[in-house]
């Protein structure tokens, strides 16, 4: 355990509070698990537990995977102002291969999301053109053998790979700090950056086609990436928000975060509000302009018939409403009702994620609601937050000796 820091800006020791949390969050999280996989072994509904658990799987792990670009892109920014509130990021992304181990009841679930898995009977309803279309696609990408070009196995590999490693060295590095301190381990992790930033975005992209767009393997969008890491990265400020503000208390970096360090994050949650509504809006205006048989279907779904009110209610309640209360300074410079504000964010979020996944298993029938959907967001979240305060325990929630950690601490609002 690290020993005491005592100097002119802190007086921080490790954390050591972690059990209270720890312990309900595991609690849930592994009880809301088992009731999930055991309704997709023992129930009918292996499709809606299915798809359940896939929106439950992407919610958490594009957060924290958003975490870990956010801490990539403002090392290469050498930003300083958000140096207080960095552990919390590097703890976020250090949860990562949890994550891979959560995404093997996937496997078992493949056959009811993803009419290109081997053995799925989602394609009963296709024609011979789309079969032949299909057949295409898994010879070139969609197949889950040990081939070139890699198959979704491989490639998941890769992935949590690349994001392993690189949260881990990351954290790794702040973590060594915090006992030798010196500019080193900071220019480290500034030389880091800047390479490793291009991998993680092509990851989290081809990710994104593997766990979402591929639920409807005859659609394509060359910017779906972007739509789901724009709405994972806002869910990313959201939390850090809410974490900074209940983060209160002897040992917690949030007693010493200024109004200023939240008023940044305000316009962080604006920009990607507006940020995720331009990406929707591009994504929705190029596919309407082609007009093409393959992609058009898609939205056709979603713009008529039952699923066309959460359509609209997505356009107000993820952006309109939101854009309009962030755009106020003072709310902005009020932590508690700026919390509010986020944590109404994380559920749209959610709500954004059911949208995208669960037309693809009811089609025209329109939303409906399965008890699964609850105990699997509850079930990965509560396994990723218990992890989360598991490796926060014995460390302290502050970079207490980076040689920037003082100006992070007065940064004033220009």
């Amino acid at each position: 355990m690290s020993p005491p820091v005592t100097n002119s800006h802190t007086n921080f020791g490790p954390y050591t509070g972690t059990p209270k949390l720890m312990v309900p969050a595991f609690a849930v999280g592994i009880l809301c698990l088992l009731a999930t996989l055991g309704g997709f072994f023992a129930t009918d509904a292996k499709g809606e537990t299915a798809h359940a658990y896939l929106i439950g799987f992407t919610y958490w792990v594009g957060i924290s995977v958003a975490f870990l670009i956010m801490q990539a892109i403002f090392h290469t920014a050498k930003a300083k102002w958000l140096i207080v509130l960095r552990r919390t990021m590097e703890t976020a992304s250090a949860v990562i291969p949890v994550f891979f181990v959560l995404a093997l009841p996937l496997l078992a679930m493949a056959t009811y999301l993803y009419p290109w898995w081997e053995g799925s009977e989602l394609t009963k309803g296709y024609s011979s053109l789309e079969l032949e279309h299909l057949s295409h696609k898994q010879h070139g990408y969609l197949n889950n053998h040990l081939s070139f070009p890699p198959g979704v196995g491989v490639r998941h590999i890769i992935y949590f790979g690349v994001w392993t490693f690189a949260a881990w060295r990351l954290r790794s590095w702040s973590l060594k700090q915090d006992t030798e301190g010196g500019l080193d381990f900071t220019v480290k992790q500034r030389k880091f950056s800047p390479g490793v930033l291009p991998f993680l975005a092509l990851t989290i992209t081809f990710a994104s086609f593997d766990w979402l767009m591929s639920l409807t393997p005859l659609w394509q969008s060359t910017i779906f990436g972007v739509y789901y890491f724009a709405g994972s990265f806002l869910a990313a400020f959201c939390i850090l928000t809410i974490v900074t503000v209940s983060a209160q208390g002897k040992d917690l970096y949030g007693s010493v975060v200024k109004l200023d360090h939240f008023h940044n994050l305000g316009k962080l949650m604006l920009a990607f509000t507006a940020f995720w509504a331009y990406i929707a809006f591009s994504q929705f205006m190029l596919v309407w302009i082609a007009n093409i048989p393959e992609e058009a279907p898609w939205y056709g779904l979603r713009m008529f018939g039952p699923w066309r009110s959460m359509s609209i209610a997505l356009f107000f309640l993820h952006f309109l409403l939101p854009f309009g209360i962030l755009l106020s300074r003072k709310l902005k410079l009020q932590p508690r009702k700026l919390a509010w504000v986020a944590a109404y964010l994380l559920i749209i979020h959610a709500v954004d994620l059911y949208w995208l996944v669960w037309p693809a298993l009811t089609g025209e029938a329109g939303p409906t609601f399965h008890w699964s959907l609850l105990t699997a967001f509850f079930g990965v979240g509560g396994i990723a937050v218990g992890f989360a305060l598991f490796l926060a325990r014995g460390h302290y929630t502050l970079t207490v000796k980076d040689p920037y950690i003082a100006e992070s601490l007065r940064y004033v609002q220009p």
